[in-house]
């Protein structure tokens, strides 16, 4: 993930710690916002396979395409994790309010 996306995200949200064997994001739920990796590994059961995700990786943008988007993937900590969760409006008002975010940030 671009390093400037992640910068903005972290000092937009709010970090939570998360152990090991809980369930993050739960296919589909409402895509309420987003999550940066601060440290720690998150599993991703998604349509097109598993993969593991760590420190620097954002998660739960797919969601966010819609207004009232869903969640297409199950995310588990795999080992305890800290993350940080930026809310749906402050995801938007980030992109709206400056392009180079808007322009780095997949929403995938």
């Amino acid at each position: 993930m671009d390093a400037y996306v992640v910068d903005c995200l972290t000092r937009a949200g709010t970090e939570v710690e998360i152990p090991a064997g809980r369930v993050i994001v739960e296919t589909g739920q409402p895509g309420l916002g987003v999550f940066v990796i601060q440290a720690g590994t998150c599993e991703v059961h998604a349509p097109e396979g598993t993969r593991e995700l760590g420190a620097g990786a954002v998660f739960g943008g797919r969601a966010l395409h819609e207004a009232h988007g869903r969640r297409t993937a199950r995310v588990v900590a795999k080992t305890d994790v800290r993350v940080v969760a930026v809310d749906r409006p402050t995801v938007e008002a980030l992109r709206d309010d400056d392009a180079d975010f808007a322009a780095a940030l997949p929403l995938d």
